[in-house]
């Protein structure tokens, strides 16, 4: 019964994020934040999702002890720690290349009095 609910707050923790960076790579403006949007989305809605895996492996473990689940947890873990890692240096990778193209980032702050001549 609690694996069940801590499943379902994982789950819904892993979809929000995704969901979040779905509507932050449609509504920002540059590659920048877009880029920014996508890398916490997937990076953070898929570590919850995995530790929903974990926690559905252990509790399944711990009833039949079958040791797939075992294997289950040690692959999991194994992804989410690769995707750690190569999300951080592929969105990296990117700005860069964005960068060095000529990419600039839209102005953080719009001051309307400047561009008045106030």
């Amino acid at each position: 019964m609690i694996a069940e609910i801590l499943i379902g707050i994982c789950v819904a923790i892993g979809l929000i994020f995704n969901a979040l960076g779905i509507i932050g790579i449609l509504r920002f403006p540059d590659v920048y934040t877009r880029l920014h949007a996508s890398t916490k989305a997937t990076t953070f809605g898929t570590i919850f999702l995995g530790i929903a895996i974990i926690v559905y492996a252990v509790a399944t473990y711990i009833g039949t002890a079958d040791g797939q689940y075992l294997m289950l947890v040690v692959h999991t873990v194994i992804a989410i720690f690769a995707l750690a890692i190569t999300n951080a240096a592929g969105s990296h990778a990117i700005a860069r290349a964005a960068h060095r193209s000529g990419q600039l980032p839209e102005p953080a702050v719009v001051d309307r009095l400047k561009e008045a001549g106030i």
